[in-house]
């Protein structure tokens, strides 16, 4: 028998660098190896009381510890429901995808929760050549499209 989907809210920020390059983690879900890896955007669920906005803001310091005042994040620039397993869970995500445009940052993980811990391989930033070229997983599947909305 299959139990319905959990929902969860949850806010991601497309961080891009004055090279254009976006900031991508790469992870696992530790609980089951079998699916591989993939690549995602910095953000995560949104608590109770936030905003999507404030949660990306939050997200996006305590993933890479560069702190932003939601205001700059401005309006979402996507969103996206998605389904998928995590831990033993099934999800129904609605996302809320944001922009920030920054000169460059040294990403710090300082922050990352045990999850986070536990299922992130690594990060690196990316160019919209090497996403469209690459032959990795990356979430969420639109994005080079949603990338040269963006880029304008």
């Amino acid at each position: 028998m299959t139990t319905a989907p959990v929902d969860r809210r949850a806010a991601r920020v497309l961080l891009l660098d004055r090279e254009g390059r976006l900031l991508l983690f790469h992870g696992h879900d530790p609980q089951d190896l079998s699916r591989g890896s993939w690549w995602f955007t910095p953000g995560g669920g949104i608590d109770e009381g936030e905003t999507p906005v404030e949660a990306a803001a939050r997200e996006l310091q305590e993933e890479t510890g560069l702190v932003v005042d939601p205001a700059v994040l401005g309006q979402r620039v996507h969103d996206r429901i998605t389904l998928f397993p995590w831990g033993g869970v099934n999800y129904r995500q609605i996302e809320d995808y944001f922009v920030l445009r920054i000169d460059a940052h040294e990403v710090d993980t300082a922050g990352f929760n045990a999850i986070e811990t536990a299922a992130v391989l690594g990060h690196r930033w990316w160019s919209l050549d090497e996403l469209t070229t690459t032959q990795e997983r990356i979430y969420p599947g639109e994005l080079t499209d949603l990338l040269g909305r963006v880029a304008c």
